[in-house]
């Protein structure tokens, strides 16, 4: 697969978002060991995952942490770790009901490295991203403990999430070349985070479109929601997902895609978008 360059390392520029990823019976552990196996095949190297990823609603603050688990054991199990820039990211805790809430004060930024580099089991966090902007804490003082733990020692590189394009630049100016990248909403039907990536191109960081496919329920759903990347994919015989993903690396040299998949076949699929050369005209007419 062609790479992209992430703060100073060369990924496959197609990832796997892990967020849905977990062996709640619709997925079996197996299933999940093939998944990861026919990512590393197809050329997939940054793996994305995040504290507060686990399982559904039902189970509550129990699932922080369970996703962090399972790749882990995954890679551990397969004895791929060396060929995976896993990345994570912290700022979002789960509540006893299994809601989402953020909170991006200095002690628990500190906690969730500590307690993702345990649940990881390595010594450094490969990329350690703060998940979301809290209401409760000034961003810039976010800024200062994301600086704290670069300074640390205790991750590689520290990305964004869910950051707009002021937020970007402020934390680029205190963190300078440990800010490797941000991680914002982009795909066919959401594409509001195009400024976004013109301030990523700007300054050298990977821009990581998570649901770079919408959530329109696979290729079908968004052949059937934006007929013109089922047109383009026609034209090239291959799914409109693939189409999806190419228009986005052809926003910028500096997007890594991450799209979710659980099953091989799916990230096989996603995968091959990496070598798919659309046209000017085509990346115009999908950009309309």
């Amino acid at each position: 697969m062609k790479t992209r360059n992430l703060g100073g390392t060369q990924v496959g520029s197609i990832g796997l978002g892990l967020m849905t990823f977990d062996q709640s019976g619709t997925q079996p552990r197996q299933q999940l060991l093939d998944t990861v196996r026919a990512a590393l095949d197809a050329g997939v190297t940054l793996f994305d995952t995040a504290d507060a990823y686990g399982p559904g609603d039902e189970k509550g603050a129990a699932a922080q942490g369970e996703n962090e688990r399972l790749i882990a054991s995954i890679l551990d199990e397969l004895g791929v770790r060396g060929r995976v820039l896993l990345a994570t990211k912290g700022g979002h805790v789960r509540t006893d009901g299994g809601e989402w809430e953020t909170d991006s004060s200095p002690e628990h930024l500190r906690e969730a490295v500590d307690a993702s580099l345990g649940r990881l089991g390595v010594e450094q966090i490969a990329l350690w991203q703060h998940h979301r902007p809290d209401p409760d804490v000034p961003y810039d003082e976010v800024i200062g403990t994301l600086k704290e733990i670069a300074d640390s020692g205790k991750v590689a590189r520290v990305g964004l999430s869910n950051a707009d394009p002021d937020q970007i630049r402020a934390a680029h100016d205190v963190l300078g070349d440990a800010l490797a990248s941000v991680q914002n909403q982009f795909s066919p039907a959401f594409r509001s985070s195009r400024p976004e990536i013109d301030v990523c191109d700007e300054l050298g960081l990977a821009f990581l479109p998570w649901s770079p496919l919408g959530g329109l329920n696979g290729a079908k759903g968004l052949a059937e929601t934006f007929p013109v990347f089922a047109e383009v994919a026609q034209a090239h015989g291959v799914s409109a997902q693939q189409v999806a993903l190419a228009w986005e690396l052809a926003q910028s040299p500096v997007v890594i895609p991450i799209p979710g998949a659980k099953r091989p076949e799916s990230v096989t699929d996603s995968a091959a978008a990496a070598d798919l050369e659309l046209t000017d005209d085509e990346v115009a007419r999908l950009d309309g």
